[in-house]
């Protein structure tokens, strides 16, 4: 069963339009696939290399790696949907492993994604709400992501909610070795 996110009244009172988050599952994962291509190649393609792009996209945003994502426990995938249509969504994972920063229970937002056109309607406030209320519901006490160093305007925007830096490591795009900074939320 899906779970839902209404946003509160003066969210949607904003948008003048009904904004919902919503569980995925694995019936989800051609559109997740779609919708992460979309965004990514809007978000990084101007400043990447075609055949980086090109091959990141079918090594990692395959519909098969994402339902396979899908299916593992440790993961949750949430929907932003605007008047029923698919705007965005966030992946989060429970994750130790060694770009983890040191906490009993840190939780990942590995991916955070918002359709170009939606930015700067406060999708991102309730998608990132949404987030660290999942991580809070599951007595996380850390949220960590990695953001690319040139990303700037992502950056800032978790830097808004309280995230710090706290490292960085190397994100392969295709054959192009790139630093991500690594990032914090302490609760």
């Amino acid at each position: 069963m899906k779970s839902h996110y209404i946003a509160p009244a003066n969210l949607r009172d904003m948008l003048h339009e009904q904004l919902v988050i919503t569980t995925a599952d694995i019936n989800d994962a051609v559109l997740l696939t779609e919708l992460g291509i979309t965004i990514f190649r809007a978000t990084f393609a101007p400043q990447n290399r075609q055949e980086d792009m090109d091959k990141y996209v079918v090594d990692e945003m395959n519909a098969t790696k994402i339902w396979n994502e899908l299916s593992d426990a440790g993961n949750v995938f949430f929907i932003v949907w605007l008047n029923g249509t698919a705007i965005g969504y966030a992946k989060m994972r429970a994750n130790k492993g060694t770009d983890a920063p040191a906490s009993n229970n840190p939780i990942e937002i590995e991916r955070f994604y918002v359709l170009h056109e939606y930015h700067g309607k406060k999708i991102g406030a309730a998608l990132m709400t949404h987030c660290l209320a999942t991580a809070r519901n599951r007595s996380c006490d850390v949220v960590w992501l990695g953001v690319w160093e040139h990303n700037h305007k992502a950056i800032d925007f978790y830097k808004k909610w309280g995230f710090e830096l706290y490292g960085s490591h190397v994100f392969r795009l295709g054959d192009d070795d790139q630093t991500d900074v690594l990032m914090k939320y302490v609760f």
